[in-house]
């Protein structure tokens, strides 16, 4: 099966990458169901990069109907090491403008009924989320987007809402209460089960609106939302176009080890379905009898 190490998830607006070569589109099949698209592998900026429309063509899956696992499966299974996720945001702050990026480095999770992690069903894993997005991949994307002349922002906690609705006014007030930057509704379970596959991930927050909360600006509309994020989408694509190429081929982070200490199953309570079942993200640690526990 084609390979690639570099994938980006584009979210709402961002379903093809114009300037790709030698596309070819990939279905795959995942013990977790079938994605949200084909992923479409091809190189960019001369990178090899798998390509995945997050809510599929035509824009028809919605934030809480995505098949996260299957997605994030599927990658790994094409080799992905690192993902740049794409995805529209609410700001919450009045420095945070629509058609900024912002490059968060924390997240809150209000969503609900989503599944979250691979390991159920007979085998427990802890990873850690202390700092849920890849340091090194979350900066890198920092520098390509200052490179291009984005306003963009460093840092600052992404608040991960269940939707399709957009925010009540009072919620809103509640979340800048606690000094989240930005809303969405797509960045998890993507960063958790990048986790639990030892991906890197990073996310491209694209601001589209200042949410509900703002005494002067007008509350967000779906109008006002898809023509803000049609500006910021052109400014992302040229940052992708530069970020490529300056990942370095060697990891150097630990998002690479994240299970390393964190299964706490022992092996032989581990059914031989479930093995297989997630020996794609745990075969390293199966080999010679040893799991990741710290037990």
């Amino acid at each position: 099966m084609p390979e690639a190490r570099i994938a980006i998830i584009g979210g709402s607006g961002l379903y093809k990458m114009e300037g790709m070569t030698e596309v070819e589109p990939v279905r795959v099949s995942t013990p977790f169901g079938d994605p949200s698209d084909a992923i479409f592998l091809g190189s960019l900026e001369g990178v090899r990069v798998a390509f995945l429309p997050r809510h599929g063509e035509g824009h028809r899956i919605g934030p809480g109907e995505l098949p996260a696992k299957a997605n994030i499966y599927a990658l790994r299974s094409l080799g992905v090491e690192r993902i740049v996720s794409v995805g529209a945001v609410g700001s919450l702050k009045e420095n945070i403008e629509p058609a900024d990026i912002v490059i968060p480095d924390q997240l809150i999770d209000r969503t609900r009924g989503r599944s979250s992690t691979f390991f159920t069903g007979g085998i427990v894993a802890h990873v850690s989320m202390g700092e849920p997005f890849c340091p090194v991949l979350s900066r890198i994307s920092y520098e390509a987007s200052t490179m291009v002349g984005a306003s963009v922002h460093k840092g600052g906690t992404y608040l991960v809402m269940e939707g399709p609705q957009l925010s009540t006014r009072a919620e809103s007030e509640l979340y800048r209460s606690w000094g989240a930057a930005v809303i969405g509704m797509t960045a998890l379970p993507e960063a958790k089960l990048a986790r639990e596959a030892e991906i890197c991930y990073a996310t491209l927050a694209l601001v589209t609106d200042y949410d509900c909360w703002h005494p002067v600006h007008e509350s967000a509309t779906a109008d006002m939302i898809l023509t803000n994020l049609r500006t910021a989408v052109d400014t992302v694509k040229s940052v992708l176009k530069l970020l490529l190429p300056s990942i370095p081929q060697v990891r150097d982070c630990d998002c690479g080890d994240a299970l390393a200490c964190a299964i706490a199953t022992d092996v032989e309570h581990m059914s031989e379905k479930k093995k297989e079942e997630l020996g794609l993200l745990i075969g390293k640690y199966l080999d010679g009898g040893q799991n990741g526990s710290r037990s």
